[in-house]
């Protein structure tokens, strides 16, 4: 059985491909241990430990992730990669867990960064003014 399910977060798409095999997790055709930093690697791998180590043992997980930064990435991966479990398994118990642990996990966090706006440096923050 082959599931393809996909993740956002930002400007960041992750679409995983979970198929029956020995374990092994790739990211853009890259084992996830070569992943740097190692706190992105670490939220990668988050489904995993809460589905407990044995759920990796029978899948292979392909990840191609692209757009946003290291973080928002790594976050898009997740969620690819808890619904492709999710799927894949069929479990109830499975998708109560993950969204008892973090809601993000099954669901695409929908914040935007908002667009700059005339008078100011930013979205929200003025330009400061002197009445002297």
């Amino acid at each position: 059985m082959v599931t393809n399910t996909s993740g956002k977060k930002k400007t960041a798409i992750a679409r995983a491909t979970v198929t029956e095999g020995e374990g092994r997790v790739r990211i853009n055709s890259q084992p996830v241990e070569l992943v740097e930093p190692e706190t992105a690697q670490l939220k990668m791998l988050e489904p995993f430990r809460i589905a407990g180590d044995d759920a990796r043992d029978g899948v292979d997980v392909e990840v191609s992730v692209q757009g946003g930064g290291i973080s928002g990435q790594a976050d898009a991966v997740r969620t690819a990669i808890a619904r492709g479990l999710v799927q894949y398994t069929n479990d109830a118990e499975l998708r109560d867990a993950f969204i008892e642990f973090d809601r993000s996990l099954l669901v695409n966090d929908s914040r935007r960064s908002e667009p700059k706006k005339w008078g100011g440096p930013g979205a929200r923050a003025r330009y400061q003014k002197s009445y002297r």
